[in-house]
């Protein structure tokens, strides 16, 4: 079973991701502040990262950033409401595979975790990441 996690503070958009991410035929972790969904990310364990921008202690610009520098290649699809050009380049030049704003919708979140799953599971398997 391919495992996600998905860093989110607001609780009713997080639980509704878990929730129907589970319901796909996922593993879905949950982590509600950017401290403890970088210590989750940092285990590489995930085949995708649903990262939100605005986070509490730590943002998704600091977590990527945190990944990428210490070696972690997971896909991460940054899911904000962030919604202006200058965020979305951001968010790719830091190494974002790709940025979906909210609103979204659920098919089209569940097409690109698909996708990117499917990409992962096919890449060799490397030696662990360092830790951060």
């Amino acid at each position: 079973m391919q495992r996600i996690l998905i860093v989110e503070d607001e609780q009713k958009t997080g639980r509704y991701l878990q929730q129907g991410l589970v319901e796909e035929g996922y593993q879905a972790d949950l982590f509600n502040n950017g401290r403890d969904g970088l210590g989750a990310a940092s285990k590489g364990q995930y085949d995708l990262i649903i990262l939100d921008v605005m986070l509490p202690f730590l943002d998704g610009w600091q977590i990527i950033s945190a990944l990428r520098e210490s070696g972690h290649e997971e896909p991460v699809l940054f899911l904000t409401a962030k919604d202006n050009v200058r965020d979305k380049v951001k968010g790719l030049e830091l190494g974002a595979d790709d940025y979906l704003i909210k609103p979204f919708d659920f098919t089209e979140l569940v097409a690109r975790v698909r996708t990117y799953c499917a990409g992962h599971a096919r890449r060799p398997q490397q030696s662990a990441p360092s830790p951060i």
